[in-house]
Formats: C-alpha cells, structure tokens, sequence
C-alpha cells in the first residue's frame, strides 16, 4: 500500500514539475492587448511583458497616461487611447489592433480596467452610481471582449479577466462586488465557450492591493461615516509601537 502511495506521489511531483518547465515560445511574435494601462497592475504589466519581449499594445484613458509609459518602455510597445465605457472609443481601438496584428492575431487580452467608486452602504446610493460601475467593470469587460474575440480566436490565445476576491464575497455596498460577481460568471460561460476553438479564459482575483483605486484621494469621503474614513485614511501608515 505505502509503495502504491509512494509511486503516486512521486507521479505528482514529476506532471507538477514538467509542466513549471513549459514556456512561452516566440514571444516577440506575440500580441496582448492590456486595458487600464495609466496605472495599477495594467501599467505594471505593460512594462513586465514588454520586458519579456511580447508586443504590447497598451489601452490608456488619457494621453498623459499613455506618454508616462511610453517613457518607461521600449520602442516594441504601443499605446491607444480607450474608453472602455464608448462603443465608439472600443470601435477604433478593436480596428486599431486588427491593423497592428495582422494574420497573426491577438495572442492575449487582459481586461484590466476598472474603478472603485462610488462605494458604500447600498441605501446611501442612487441608481446611477450602480449603473457608473457596471459600465466600467463589468459591460465594459464584455464589450471590449466581444469586440477582440475574432482576433483572440485567429491566435489561439488566451483571455484573462481581472477580477476581485469580492467576487467570491461581497464585503461592501454598492455595484463593485455585482460587477466583479459578474465578471466571474461571463468569464466562466466564456471558458467553456472557447475552449473548442483552442481559446483559454483565466481570471485573477487579487485582494487588497495598494493601487490607484485604492488610494484615499479617489474614495468620496461623503459616501462613509467619520470612523471609515479615518480607517481609510490611516491604513497604510504605520501603527505607534504603544499608546502614548
């Protein structure tokens, strides 16, 4: 029994080992197109994967946004203006990228884009501050996917969308945690949707992570009682070794 139990365990350890080794090859023939590039983790990835050698094509909201990261890369990476929330904005850039990438497609999407505000207890909100938040992080996602599928496909790439550990649980009022929820379950159909066509669907659930939409200036301090925003304020600043 134990050498039965030994055989499977080493078994595991040698398919676990053999597929860490599995790389990407021929990156530099290879496009992914990054949304939310101004900041955060879009803007980190940009420059994570152009130092791998990919071709990124950089999604900002702003120019000034755009030009920032163009200083910090190479000349392999390229920018484009995108609102996520404008069919017209998602128009262009989806021709954008058809003539960038050619026969070859686009290898990866990363729907990264997304906002944090207005949040708060659900009776403290109006209807439009839901529907501002589904617009950006959740029918944006939708749109700009649909828009690039054909060319994912042509590629056999991949398709990760970022969304939040509030997809699982929703720790707070307001639409964040219905568009996260949302994004789990359009990224799940997708998953198996593609997956006949060679496609992968991937998505990343990060935590509480110290980004621009994080940040105390981008969260409206009349939506919380004094002791939330005190909370907010202060939670990165280190703690008095003992009360004084």
């Amino acid at each position: 029994m134990w050498l039965y139990l030994a055989i499977l365990v080493g078994l595991y350890y040698l398919l676990r080992w053999h597929r860490e080794r599995q790389v990407v090859s021929h990156l530099r023939d290879k496009y992914v197109l990054i949304t939310g590039c101004d900041s955060g983790f879009g803007n980190l990835l940009a420059r994570q994967l152009d130092l791998r050698g990919l071709r990124v094509l950089a999604a900002c909201l702003t120019e000034k946004g755009a030009e920032q990261l163009r200083g910090k890369t190479s000349d392999r990476l390229e920018t484009v203006i995108l609102d996520v929330t404008s069919t017209e904005s998602i128009a262009a850039a989806t021709q954008w990228v058809k003539e960038h990438t050619g026969d070859r497609g686009l290898w990866g999407l990363v729907n990264n884009a997304g906002i944090s505000v207005p949040t708060g207890l659900n009776e403290w909100l109006t209807k439009p501050d839901f529907v501002k938040m589904l617009n950006v992080n959740l029918l944006g996602v939708i749109e700009v996917t649909l828009s690039l599928l054909p060319l994912v496909r042509k590629a056999k790439g991949r398709v990760v969308n970022v969304s939040s550990v509030m997809g699982r649980v929703s720790l707070c009022g307001g639409g964040y945690c219905i568009s996260k929820y949302g994004i789990e379950a359009f990224s799940d159909s997708l998953r198996r949707e593609l997956s006949h066509f060679g496609v992968k669907v991937a998505i990343i659930e990060p935590g509480f992570f110290k980004t621009f939409v994080t940040s105390p200036p981008v969260i409206p301090m009349s939506y919380m009682p004094t002791f939330l925003v005190d909370a907010m304020t202060n939670w990165s600043k280190p703690r008095p070794a003992k009360a004084m």
